[in-house]
C-alpha cells in the first residue's frame, strides 16, 4: 500500500478577501503545505502576486510554504520570496539559461529548492543539477491558470522521473504534481511515484475542505 501523499493547497483558488481565514481553514482540514503560485504575466499568461503575499501567508499560517515561481526572473524574485519566508522555492527549468546559478543562490539564501518542468520538457534535463534540488514539480497542465484538466500522459512522466531518481540514495528528492489533481486521479499519481499533490479548486471549491483533503489522501 502506498503511503498517503502530502497535500499542498494552492491558494490561487482561495478567497483573497479573507486569506488568513482560508489558510487556517485548510490547515484545520489537514493540508500539509500551502502552495503559492507567483506569476508575472510574461513567462505565463497570468498575473498573480509576489513576495508581499508570501510574507502575509508566513504570518498567517503554520504550514510549510511551497512557493512556485512561474516567472521570467526567478533569481531576483526567488531571493525575495526566500527573504519573505518561503520554505521552498521552485522555478521553471525553461525560465532561465542559468539553472545552476539560481539553485545555488536560493540554497545560500536558506531556502530549499525545486525545479518545475512544463508538460513538454523531458525529465532527463534534470540530471546535471539533481545535487542542488530538493523537489521536482511535474506540471500536469500547461501553467498559468487554475482548474484545468490533468494531461493524461502525466503518470508516465512521473514514473520516468521516479526511475531517474531511484539511484540517488544520497538525497531524498520529492516529486510534486501540480495541475488538475483530484480525488479521481490522485491514486494513480501516487502509485506512479508522486509524493506531493497540489490541489486548489478541488479543495477551496468544495463545501467541506476536510472531506476534500481526506479524499486526496485516501
Amino acid at each position: 500500500m502506498s503511503p498517503a501523499p502530502l497535500v499542498a493547497a494552492s491558494i490561487l483558488s482561495a478567497d483573497f478577501t479573507r486569506l488568513g481565514e482560508e489558510l487556517r481553514a485548510v490547515e484545520a482540514a489537514g493540508v500539509d503545505w500551502h502552495h503559492l503560485d507567483v506569476m508575472d504575466g510574461h513567462f505565463v499568461p497570468n498575473l498573480t502576486f509576489g513576495p508581499l503575499v508570501v510574507a502575509a501567508a508566513k504570518r498567517a499560517s503554520t504550514r510549510f510554504l511551497d512557493v512556485h515561481l512561474m516567472i521570467a526572473d526567478p533569481l531576483t524574485y526567488g531571493l525575495e520570496c526566500a527573504k519573505a519566508g518561503a520554505d521552498l522555492v521552485s522555478f521553471h527549468y525553461e525560465a532561465t539559461a542559468h539553472v545552476h546559478r539560481v539553485l545555488t543562490a536560493l540554497r545560500e539564501a536558506g531556502a530549499r529548492t525545486g525545479l518545475a518542468l512544463n508538460p513538454a520538457t523531458p525529465v532527463e534535463v534534470l540530471e546535471p543539477v539533481l545535487n542542488y534540488v530538493d523537489l521536482v514539480v511535474i506540471m500536469s497542465v500547461n501553467p498559468g491558470f487554475a482548474a484545468q484538466k490533468l494531461i493524461p500522459e502525466t503518470p508516465d512522466k512521473v514514473r520516468r522521473l521516479k526511475k531517474l531518481l531511484a539511484g540517488r540514495i544520497d538525497r531524498n528528492i520529492l516529486i510534486e504534481v501540480d495541475g488538475g489533481v483530484s480525488a479521481g486521479n490522485a491514486r494513480e499519481l501516487v502509485l506512479a511515484g508522486a509524493d506531493v499533490l497540489v490541489s486548489g479548486s478541488q479543495i477551496f471549491g468544495a463545501p467541506d475542505y476536510g472531506a476534500a483533503v481526506a479524499a486526496l489522501k485516501a
